[in-house]
């Protein structure tokens, strides 16, 4: 119990500008009740620490503190839209924090668990994991684009199929579907499960995905 409040403790000074090399590192800064003097920024003008593994600025706990800005134009859902950012702000930030598309989801942060999947150029792209001044002057297509009046067959197909349970991850899932099926209109069942192998759901509703994916390939009809 110590350790978890000790973990919290830590959070709450990384969100105050604190930056540590290590979990032992947070935890002991979070027992002497963080340090008055925050740590320099790297030259590139963010603060970074490691929990688990994974940096800080991967996670986007401090995707506000980068340094100069940029104007980076792209088209968004058909849209063409210029934002204001520092161009290494994930393109998940741009999404949900500046344009306002919030179906896409925050999972990992890492680019491990596919929630945040989006399409630029037609590909699933992890958004968590790409630097929004990779997609300045492409076509980046998320879950709110999929379909004007949210009835595309793979989100029919979705309902049918009853996949979704606590459903964070399914706009994720759906976007990758979507890139399997514009790639191969009639994926067998192991294609179906190597490709969306990067995907996971904390549910465990992959039978029901599979099948939702099978129905839209076999025209709406359900196998």
């Amino acid at each position: 119990m110590t350790e978890i409040f000790a973990s919290y403790a830590a959070f709450l000074c990384v969100l105050r500008g604190k930056a540590f090399n290590s979990v032992k590192a947070l935890n002991r800064e979070a027992r002497k009740g963080c340090a008055k003097k925050p740590a320099q920024g790297n030259a590139r003008g963010s603060r970074s620490f490691r929990f688990f593994g994974v940096s800080a600025t991967m996670m986007g706990f401090v995707h506000n503190d980068w340094g100069r800005m940029a104007n980076i134009s792209f088209r968004v859902n058909g849209n063409e839209r210029t934002v204001k950012v520092a161009p290494e702000t994930p393109l998940l930030w741009v999404l949900r924090d500046t344009l306002q598309l919030t179906g896409t989801k925050f999972g990992c942060g890492a680019g491990l668990c596919g929630a945040c999947t989006v399409h630029v150029e037609g590909a699933s792209t992890r958004s968590c994991s790409t630097p929004v001044s990779q997609v300045a002057g492409k076509a980046v297509t998320t879950i709110e684009g999929l379909s004007a009046n949210g009835q595309h067959p793979l989100q029919v197909a979705w309902i049918a199929e009853e996949v979704p349970q606590c459903g964070y991850c399914q706009s994720g899932q759906i976007m990758a579907a979507a890139a399997l099926l514009a790639k191969t209109a009639h994926p067998s069942e192991d294609e179906i499960t190597s490709f969306m192998a990067g995907n996971i759901c904390r549910c465990g509703t992959y039978a029901r995905i599979r099948k939702a994916i099978q129905r839209v390939a076999n025209g709406g009809v359900a196998r």
